[in-house]
């Protein structure tokens, strides 16, 4: 019992030191080849703690190994750029102002629920009080809006279509039947649904539409029967 407190220690205090060697980076936002250095960091200390047939030393050195590793790829990160593009990735600018990129959030296995999940939690809820949104190489969400983005979103506004399909859940809760929104597609020359990358609609009746490979529009309409919310 004493053995396995001793060695824990010892592999405690040879952890903190390794990662305070490894700089503040390696605690707050790490790029992906940290964040698999830090993970078998864990997984290499676990090994001799738990099993006391392994000599300590082992363990010391593979993570001392890793460390020596985790440098060479710092290194290689900070003065080479085709190799810090390679392991560190590079930001996706998924929106400007044409409107949402389709092709950039494939890329980095995204979909527009995703970017407006991501834009909501940075306390933007419409697509068109921003200019410009992208992510960071380390997986992290940035958004420019607009000079006057807080009268843009005066109500919630909800996704109607994304992806070619109608998302029935939405279109209950407004109340608003299918075949209204499908007028003003056809009126806007989008006759298949498919061609929709998105549509949302809020309680003023502004509509943000986006066709794929299209510029964004915003439409004002009047709901039926005087519907808001």
């Amino acid at each position: 019992m004493v053995l396995v407190v001793i060695r824990t220690a010892i592999i405690f205090f040879s952890l903190l030191v390794i990662m305070r060697l490894m700089g503040k980076r390696q605690i707050g936002e790490m790029q992906p080849f940290e964040l698999v250095i830090t993970l078998l960091i864990a997984e290499l200390a676990c090994i001799p703690m738990a099993d006391t047939s392994i000599p300590l030393l082992y363990g010391i050195i593979a993570v001392v190994t890793i460390y020596v590793l985790h440098e060479v790829m710092t290194l290689l990160d900070l003065k080479l750029k085709p190799v810090k593009a390679f392991i560190s990735g590079k930001p996706a600018l998924v929106m400007n102002k044409d409107g949402i990129d389709d092709s950039q959030l494939k890329r980095n296995n995204l979909d527009v629920s995703d970017l407006i999940e991501s834009l909501r939690t940075a306390g933007y809820f419409s697509l068109d009080c921003v200019d410009y949104a992208l992510y960071e190489s380390n997986g992290q969400f940035s958004a420019l809006p607009k000079e006057n983005y807080e009268s843009l979103q005066t109500s919630l506004p909800v996704v109607i279509a994304a992806n070619g399909e109608f998302d029935r859940k939405n279109l209950e809760v407004t109340g608003i039947p299918q075949t209204f929104f499908e007028e003003v597609l056809a009126r806007e020359g989008i006759r298949k649904l498919k061609r929709v990358l998105v549509l949302t609609a809020d309680g003023t009746g502004k509509l943000y539409l986006q066709a794929k490979g299209k510029k964004c529009r915003v439409l004002h309409v009047a709901y039926p029967n005087g519907t808001s919310w």
